[in-house]
């Protein structure tokens, strides 16, 4: 293959090897072959479409790239450091496909529309996967709920037992964070499927181009208006990374909770031994590993959405050299929350729970301190009255080793005398839970209610 530089008229001297190896992006953006082989499709037939190019001169491109991606697809392709990137490579090996032909593909076109196109085309796709992904552990998690409408297990706040909730009320929380997560990607799909191809370098061209066909052929739904901003945007890119950032966060949350509720000291729930792991010297163990791994891997997401940020902040219009760093951040990411999805929900079907363990958490924790606050409230003494004397009965209670359901009622009415044997019901963690049926509570109502939402938004996915 020539290394001649395909952009090397003005230029009396060739870089040593070293610094074409730094400055080129080969080495990642090749990911981007099948989608710069659509791109330069399609331009080539709108230079057909427009009679810019003559029709069997188009033809022969149009042939040779079509054995480009037959190639491609075969694994047959061979990539040069000295061509710098996907785009000159590609066109280099057309060239020695087709001859000299192959320079007119170039017409009205850039460099900096053409990879401004590979990178939404590129997303474009991805970004159907992620959203695919999501609803499936969307999924996941609304049987699982189903199954554990009426199952009772502590609530946290600052990792102390709060109040008793439903395991499935506790799960739909996360499928609520997933449906806010699969509505950022939408949106960002909608500012990836526009069609850059057609600007050029900055300008626009003089050609009599037709952007509208090209976009159509590449199934782009809008076109950019303007051409600096056609060629200098990134925010698809920015929006990405900051969309994969918040779902990283999420599931970051809940595996670290899946990790504490495997572990010995709660033991609400076991991993299936597809997603854990042994250790090498202590055979009893039974590590969540693939769990750990996605808490861990939340961190390259961040950095790859801080690494672009950066890059980003003080560019001028239109496009930059340093541009050519917004693209291994994005096959990071894309890379990294695929699997991560596809494990959490691995996770979420084959996960056992304990629904004893998970109970019995709540024997002698206290966390039914608010339900006797709450009755006092309904005999009309003053909410913050009533939260003292559950509280002093709550002390005594833990000096007397001693629960609240399991106070005699004597006890009970020397701290408040309003109280009757009918509390003994309300301090029940089952009726506690059972209770409370505000929109988008706890009660198992309201979670019912909730999983029937839930699959009626799923079933507009489905009809969208």
């Amino acid at each position: 293959m020539s290394t001649h530089k395909l952009w090397g008229g003005r230029f009396e001297k060739q870089p040593e090897h070293w610094v074409d190896e730094f400055g080129a992006s080969i080495f990642f953006d090749q990911l981007m072959a099948a989608e710069d082989l659509e791109g330069s499709l399609a331009h080539v037939k709108m230079l057909k479409h427009t009679k810019i190019l003559p029709a069997n001169e188009a033809d022969q491109i149009i042939a040779g790239l079509q054995t480009l991606q037959e190639k491609l697809a075969a694994n047959e392709l061979e990539f040069t450091v000295e061509n710098e990137d996907i785009h000159m490579n590609l066109e280099a090996l057309l060239t020695k496909e087709i001859g000299p032909v192959a320079g007119k593909l170039h017409t009205a076109r850039s460099r900096n529309d053409q990879v401004a196109t590979d990178l939404h085309l590129y997303l474009k796709k991805r970004l159907k996967t992620v959203i695919t992904c999501i609803t499936e552990l969307q999924s996941a998690l609304l049987a699982k709920a189903e199954l554990h409408q009426e199952t009772l297990m502590p609530g946290y706040t600052h990792l102390q037992h709060a109040q008793p909730i439903s395991y499935g009320h506790y799960l739909m929380a996360y499928w609520q964070m997933l449906k806010r997560d699969r509505e950022r990607f939408c949106f960002n799909l909608k500012h990836t499927d526009i069609s850059p191809l057609g600007a050029a370098a900055l300008a626009g061209t003089t050609f009599p181009i037709d952007r509208e066909y090209s976009a159509n052929e590449l199934d782009f739904s809008e076109l950019y208006a303007n051409s600096l901003d056609a060629v200098s945007d990134r925010d698809f890119a920015l929006e990405f990374l900051s969309n994969a950032s918040i779902l990283m966060v999420h599931l970051s949350r809940f595996c670290e909770e899946l990790i504490l509720w495997c572990s010995y000291e709660f033991g609400y729930i076991e991993l299936s031994d597809q997603y854990s792991t042994g250790s090498s010297i202590m055979p009893q163990k039974k590590n969540p590993d693939m769990a750990e791994l996605i808490r861990g891997k939340s961190g390259r997401i961040f950095g790859d959405l801080m690494g672009l940020l950066t890059v980003l902040k003080g560019l001028p219009l239109a496009y930059n050299k340093d541009m050519q760093e917004d693209k291994e951040g994005v096959f990071d990411a894309v890379k990294t929350i695929i699997p991560c999805l596809k494990i959490c929900t691995g996770m979420v079907e084959t996960l056992t729970v304990k629904d004893d363990k998970m109970a019995h958490a709540l024997d002698n924790d206290f966390s039914n301190a608010t339900e006797l606050a709450d009755y006092l409230a309904k005999q009309g003494i003053p909410f913050r009255k009533a939260h003292e004397i559950a509280g002093k009965l709550v002390l005594t209670g833990i000096k007397e080793h001693q629960n609240l359901q399991d106070m005699p009622l004597e006890s009970l009415q020397q701290a408040e005398t309003t109280i009757k044997d009918d509390v003994y019901a309300a301090l029940s963690p089952k009726n506690a839970v059972l209770r409370r049926n505000s929109y988008g509570a706890t009660g198992f109502e309201q979670v019912k209610q909730q999983i029937a939402q839930a699959k009626q938004i799923m079933a507009n996915y489905k009809d969208n």
